[in-house]
C-alpha cells in the first residue's frame, strides 16, 4: 500500500477527499473506512453493491492470477507498459478502472519505475477477492473495492487511466481524468480467443470492431496499437483461460466438455489498445 496514493481517494458517501491517518481513512466529515490486513480498503457504495459478492469470483480471479502469472499474456502486458511509458509525464497519477488481480498494474508500474517516472497508481474493481491480490502483488500501489459507475477517486486526480476489457464509464473517466489527461482502453481484436470458441461453439463468432466516439474524449488513433500472436496451451492452461474468460457463463455443456477433452489448445489472441485524451469542460 503507498500512502502517498491515499490523498486521490475519496470518499463513497459524501464524496469528499480522504486522508490516511494511520490505518484508517477519513473524510472531513468524518466517514471512515479501515485499511484491511493487505492494505487495500472497500469504498464500494452500499448502495451500489447489488449482490453480496460483487464483481468475478475467486475461481475466476485464481484462474485469472495463475494464467497472466505464467506469463502467456506477457506480450500484451508489455505492450501496455511501453505505451504507458510514452504517455505518462514525470510523477504520472495512474488509476486502474477494473484492475483485477494486479498482474498489468505489475508491470506498468515496474516499467514506469525504472523509467525514473516515480508514479502513483490507484487501482479498483468491484471483486474483494481480485483487490485482495493485488495489494499483495504491487505494494508500492493504492488498491479498492469499488465500481467504475461509482469510482472512488477523486476529480481530476488521474493523469492517466487504464480500461483493461473492463466496462467504459466515460462520465466517471472523465471526472476522474484531469483535462489532457489521458485514457487507454483495451478491447479484443476480433480473433482474440478465436481457436477457443472454434473448441467450444458449433459456430464461432468474430468479435466486433470496437472503434467508439465516447463524449468528453478526443480518439488518438496515431498512438493505437494492436498487438497480436497465437498461444498453445496445455490442458491446464486451457482450463485456465476458459475459466477467466465470461465464456464460462455461457458455454453449452458440450463445448465444455470438448474443451476437457484436449491434451492442448491453440488459438490466435489480440489486444486492440484503443487511445483517447480528455477534452477541456
Amino acid at each position: 500500500m503507498n500512502p502517498a496514493c491515499a490523498s486521490g481517494l475519496r470518499c463513497p458517501v459524501c464524496g469528499g477527499a480522504l486522508a490516511l491517518f494511520g490505518r484508517t481513512l477519513r473524510c472531513a466529515r468524518g466517514h471512515c473506512f479501515d485499511l484491511a490486513r493487505e492494505g487495500y480498503v472497500n469504498l464500494l457504495p452500499i448502495r451500489k453493491k447489488h449482490a453480496a459478492d460483487p464483481g468475478d469470483g475467486k475461481e475466476m480471479v485464481a484462474a485469472r492470477r495463475a494464467f497472466l502469472q505464467a506469463g502467456h499474456y506477457d506480450r500484451f502486458r508489455q505492450a501496455l507498459a511501453e505505451l504507458c511509458t510514452e504517455l505518462a509525464p514525470p510523477g504520472a497519477h495512474i488509476v486502474d478502472a477494473g484492475c483485477g488481480e494486479g498482474s498489468y498494474d505489475q508491470t506498468v508500474l515496474a516499467a514506469l519505475t525504472a523509467a525514473g517516472r516515480d508514479p502513483q497508481l490507484i487501482g479498483f474493481d468491484l471483486a474483494k477477492p481480485a483487490v485482495q491480490l493485488a495489494a499483495r502483488l504491487v505494494p508500492g500501489a493504492m488498491f479498492a473495492v469499488g465500481g467504475s459507475f461509482c469510482a472512488p477517486v477523486r476529480d481530476g486526480w488521474a493523469d492517466l487511466l487504464l480500461n483493461i476489457f473492463s466496462p467504459f464509464a466515460a462520465a466517471e473517466f472523465a471526472r476522474m481524468l484531469r483535462p489532457g489527461g489521458v485514457l487507454i482502453y483495451a478491447v479484443p481484436t476480433p480473433r482474440h480467443l478465436f481457436g477457443l470458441k472454434q473448441v467450444l461453439y458449433d459456430a464461432p463468432y468474430e468479435n466486433p470492431v470496437q472503434s467508439t466516439a465516447y463524449p468528453g474524449f478526443a480518439p488518438l488513433p496515431d498512438r493505437e496499437r494492436t498487438v497480436t500472436g497465437t498461444l498453445t496451451l496445455d490442458a491446464a492452461a486451457a482450463g485456465q483461460l476458459f475459466a477467466m474468460t465470461p465464456y464460462a457463463f455461457k458455454t453449452p455443456a458440450e463445448g465444455v466438455r470438448r474443451l476437457a477433452g484436449l491434451p492442448s489448445l491453440t488459438t490466435e489472441i489480440g489486444f486492440r489498445f484503443l487511445v483517447y485524451r480528455r477534452l477541456s469542460d
